[in-house]
């Protein structure tokens, strides 16, 4: 039986790298690939073409550490990020997304795999013009992940664990 744990809040994808992410009520997302229309399942990322052993299917975010990650800007005198600069693909609620490092779970019916923290670059600040990302979401910068089986995420579809 699986555990619930949070729920989608958010979806956002972007067509090509350099593109604003546009919010999405809901994707398809392919397993070995990414979410349909994202820059990564087209290999047309900024970061498709470096070689790594890490899946870069998709990446989720919490909105309570995206919360956390404006209150310290704010704290700091500085502009905030809204959901679609941080270049994440899926926000969550309720989902403790650092402690899914190596392990399965579900968004709805698709099965993906935490591989790597998000560890936050230059490119949102680059992207935005706003100074500060990579401090701000550092520790707090989200999960990659692979998916691994086919199937349709929408805004409120919950996350659960085996």
């Amino acid at each position: 039986m699986a555990t619930l744990v949070g729920r989608v809040i958010s979806i956002f994808t972007c067509p090509d790298k350099g593109n604003p992410m546009e919010r999405q009520e809901s994707v398809f997302a392919t397993a070995g690939a990414g979410l349909e229309g994202d820059r990564y399942a087209r290999k047309r990322g900024a970061y498709s073409l470096v070689r790594t052993e890490v899946p870069r299917h998709v990446t989720l975010i919490s909105d309570e550490a995206f919360a956390e990650a404006n209150d310290w800007l704010r704290d700091k005198g500085m502009t905030t990020f809204d959901r679609a600069e941080t270049r994440r693909n899926i926000y969550t609620y309720g989902v403790d997304l650092n402690a899914l490092v190596g392990r399965e779970f579900l968004v709805g019916e698709v099965r993906m795999r935490g591989v790597e923290l998000a560890d936050p670059c230059h490119r949102p600040s680059a992207l935005s013009g706003k100074k500060g990302f990579k401090e701000a979401f550092a520790g707090r910068g989200g999960l990659r992940a692979e998916i691994l089986s086919d199937g349709d995420i929408e805004v409120g579809t919950e996350i659960s664990l085996d």
